[in-house]
This record gives C-alpha cells, sequence and structure tokens, in this order.
C-alpha cells in the first residue's frame, strides 16, 4: 500500500509538460502532479488576461485616432471614423461645423469603446471561468434571465440609448442645427446618446429625451428658404409692385453683408394671398442653412421702404385716411 502511495504519478512520463519539469526540478510527487493547477492554469489566466488588457488598448487607441478631427491645413476636418458615414452639415466649414462634427465623432467614439470593453473583458472571463472548469451553463442561463428582467425594467432607457445611436449614425441634426422636436424649437448645444439638449429663442434649455422624438424638423441643413410677404393696398397696381419688389430683392442679394449667405437669385412668386386688409406679395429667396431669418429681415425692411419711396400707400392707411391727422 505504501508503495502504491509513493509512487510518482503517470503524468511525469509524458514529455513537455509541466508535471514532468515540475518533478525534474523538485522531485515532490504532490507538487509535480499538481502542477496544472500551481502554474498551468494560473499562467494560462494571466495570458488572457494580459492578452485582454492589450487588445482593449490598441483598439482604443484605433477608435482615439479615428475620432481625432485633423490637425492639418486642408479644408477636410472630417474625423476619420465619419468620413464612411453620411453626412448631413452644411459644406461651409466653421466652428459650429466643427463642433459638431467633434461631438459626433467622440460620442461614436465613446460608444465603441464601450461596445468594445464589454465584448473582449466577457470572452476574456468567460475563458477564465472555463480554464477553472466552471460550468457556463447555469452562470448563461442566469444571465439571460437578469437581462430580459432588467431590459423590461428599463425599457425607456435603453430606447433613449438606440434612439442616440441612430440620430448619430444617420446625422439627423448636430451642434449647431436649429430644430423642431415637436416639443420644443431651439438651437442643439449638445447631443447625447440618451439626452439631446435644445435652447429656444426665449433662452430656455431643453432637455429632450431621444427615445420620445418621434420626427424632428431640422432648418439648417443642406439649404434654407427665406420666405417674405409684403402687403399692398387692394387699389396698387400690382404689376407695378411686383416689378418693383423683384428689382428691390436682386439688389439687396448683391449686398456685401448679404451677397455671401444668398445662394440663388430671389424669385417674386406674385399673389400669395388676399386677406381683408391687404394684398399679399411673396418673395422666396435660397440661402444658406440657419441663414434665412436674418435675410428675411433685411429684405422685408428694404422692400418696405422702396415702396414707401415709389409712393405705394400701406394696406392701413387706405382704411383708416385719416389716422394721420389725430396727432
Amino acid at each position: 500500500m505504501d508503495q502504491l502511495l509513493s509512487e510518482p504519478p503517470s503524468c511525469i512520463q509524458e514529455a513537455g509538460t509541466w508535471c514532468r519539469q515540475i518533478w525534474q526540478i523538485t522531485g515532490n510527487e504532490w507538487l509535480a502532479g499538481s502542477a496544472d493547477w500551481l502554474i498551468a492554469k494560473p499562467f494560462t489566466i494571466l495570458v488572457i488576461a494580459v492578452v485582454a488588457v492589450v487588445v482593449r488598448l490598441l483598439v482604443r487607441r484605433l477608435i482615439d485616432r479615428m475620432t481625432r478631427t485633423p490637425a492639418n491645413n486642408g479644408t477636410d476636418k472630417t474625423p476619420a471614423l465619419l468620413k464612411p458615414l453620411k453626412e448631413k452639415a452644411p459644406d461651409l466649414v466653421g466652428p459650429g461645423v466643427l463642433e459638431r462634427r467633434r461631438q459626433r465623432a467622440m460620442t461614436l467614439g465613446s460608444v465603441l469603446n464601450s461596445i468594445t470593453s464589454v465584448l473582449v473583458y466577457t470572452i476574456a472571463v468567460v475563458l477564465i471561468l472555463g480554464e477553472l472548469g466552471i460550468n457556463l451553463a447555469p452562470i448563461l442561463a442566469s444571465a439571460g434571465i437578469v437581462g430580459v428582467a432588467v431590459g423590461f425594467g428599463a425599457q425607456n432607457l435603453v430606447r433613449d440609448f438606440l434612439s442616440g445611436i441612430f440620430m448619430m449614425l444617420e446625422d439627423q441634426y448636430g451642434v449647431g442645427d436649429v430644430v423642431d422636436v415637436g416639443e420644443a424649437i431651439g438651437t442643439v448645444e449638445a447631443v447625447g446618446l440618451r439626452i439631446t439638449t435644445l435652447r429656444d429663442l426665449n433662452g430656455t434649455v431643453w432637455y429632450v429625451r431621444n427615445g420620445e422624438v418621434l420626427r424632428v424638423g431640422n432648418f439648417s441643413q443642406g439649404y434654407a428658404v427665406g420666405v417674405v410677404d409684403i402687403p399692398v393696398a387692394y387699389d396698387a397696381d400690382l404689376d407695378r409692385a411686383t416689378t418693383l419688389l423683384s428689382e428691390v430683392a436682386s439688389a439687396s442679394a448683391e449686398r456685401e453683408d448679404l451677397a455671401p449667405d444668398v445662394l440663388e437669385a430671389p424669385t417674386v412668386l406674385g399673389v400669395e394671398s388676399v386677406t381683408p386688409e391687404a394684398v399679399l406679395l411673396r418673395l422666396t429667396v435660397k440661402v444658406r442653412p440657419g441663414k434665412q431669418w436674418s435675410i428675411q429681415r433685411a429684405l422685408r425692411a428694404d422692400a418696405m421702404a422702396a415702396f414707401e419711396r415709389a409712393g405705394f400707400q400701406p394696406p392701413l392707411q387706405r382704411l383708416f385716411p385719416n389716422s394721420g391727422n389725430n396727432a
């Protein structure tokens, strides 16, 4: 019996094993028989952990490099991550557009970093548990049940994040855009995966959950159209008024302060509507996104001044001809 207990383990006969090497070094039967647990498995686990950390660091550096805005002096300031994606930002490069691209790239990079971390470390944990001989089936089943429960409890949060990801990928709007999201209309100040921050004309900051946005009206993509309605009296010469409006609009569009933002020559559409007070002449002009409001104000002021110089009476003066003699 003692001889059987003192017999060396059979694994020492296998060349190249840790058991044989430990036996040759120490001559200890227990150490040789336990070499797999004492050395082989810890070494394998250490290698898995180191490889996971290295892979995570390399992928993170790659993502950071792809999301970084180029520092060259060229006109292309688009991060490498955004080049394969469709971008709806204006072609004009400016601080607002650059900030929009930077924030979009950083947000997408954050998502990729999080997904990479979860995937790499989950695979590493599964491999380590396998090395320890732990049965993963009950753990995976329990994790699936917990995941379903958490999903039901946090479905609104998950919906917000998924909506935010698709908004980023599709570039529905970005920093500096003027948008209508239903509940609020204003300038986008920040776009996150869960919340979009808007500031309206009154200065109020609105925090809109991405999952609650059912439709988006973007006033700042591609181009905008400025619409100006000029009222004239019923007895006015409409042909003369239309010609004058066309001349004034063309001259105003060539002003130094307006010309850079005007994309096409203004178009006078003619009579838009007839109200009890006046006849409305409509003028439209294609402009750079976000510039329609300032150009509308300038065209309206120039047109009203030109109509007054040309002798066209304001509609209300025709209705109340003695209103100016009451002073």
